[in-house]
């Protein structure tokens, strides 16, 4: 420690840093020796990205956060069986994933899926601070959700990780459960589902996700004669062969 009180290292300290003593998995195993503040601090850290991934799989912030609130009691309680296999965050993100997507098995009976904003009056709706969605709010952004509500789960699921949050496809995987070439497949069928519910547009699907205006390469998304073509170029049907 410097003079000032700094932990700054001095010029030509090759010794290498000290290990964090709050880093993710301290504080989970804080948690279960009985720390009443780790887990707090635990989703202070992840609360944003975790509540994004909860709004854009739901598309309804009050389940969302019904969901969220699920999840954490979940990670909460199951703090002691986590095994290290993967990091902390990683284990979160499959538990808020997992509580987003059993809601919406449970609700799939319903024909019509609420999908609102996201976005305007969210804080004050809540009466506190609360972490906005990312996705503009005009009327491309609310047919781009109506189509990716309409999508199977797990697609769903995929495309929000990897085209919407940015997750790389390795750590999807291990959000999911699943191999690797799964997540492509299901964010590849993902993607050919919305090019042939949102070609008009006239955007490549990740970039309408992504909240990106860049124009799509000509013929990418469109519907040829011979049939609808996936975002990679290849017919669907050869696309609809992969495992998902």
């Amino acid at each position: 420690m410097t003079t000032n009180g700094s932990t700054e290292r001095p010029v030509g300290d090759d010794r290498p840093p000290a290990v964090d003593p709050s880093s993710d998995l301290d504080l989970l195993r804080a948690h279960v020796a009985g720390d009443r503040d780790a887990f707090a601090e635990l989703f202070r850290r992840h609360r944003d990205r975790l509540w994004a991934v909860a709004l854009r799989t739901l598309g309804d912030r009050e389940e969302a956060a019904d969901a969220l609130q699920d999840a954490l009691l979940s990670a909460h309680r199951a703090a002691g069986r986590f095994r290290g296999d993967s990091a902390v965050t990683t284990w979160l993100h499959r538990i808020v994933v997992n509580a987003c997507l059993d809601r919406i098995r449970r609700r799939q009976a319903h024909p019509t899926v609420p999908l609102p904003d996201g976005v305007r009056d969210l804080a004050g709706a809540t009466g506190g601070t609360e972490p906005a969605a990312p996705m503009p709010d005009h009327d491309t952004a609310l047919v781009v959700r109506k189509a990716l509500a309409a999508l199977p789960v797990e697609q769903r699921a995929a495309l929000i990780l990897v085209d919407v949050q940015g997750y790389p496809v390795a750590q999807v995987a291990r959000i999911l459960n699943v191999a690797e070439g799964t997540v492509k497949s299901r964010c590849a069928r993902g993607r050919a589902r919305l090019a042939a519910a949102l070609g008009y547009l006239r955007t490549a699907p990740e970039q309408l996700l992504s909240g990106e205006g860049t124009p799509a390469v000509p013929g990418r998304n469109q519907q040829p004669r011979g049939g609808v073509r996936s975002v990679s170029g290849r017919p669907r049907r050869e696309a609809n062969q992969e495992e998902l």
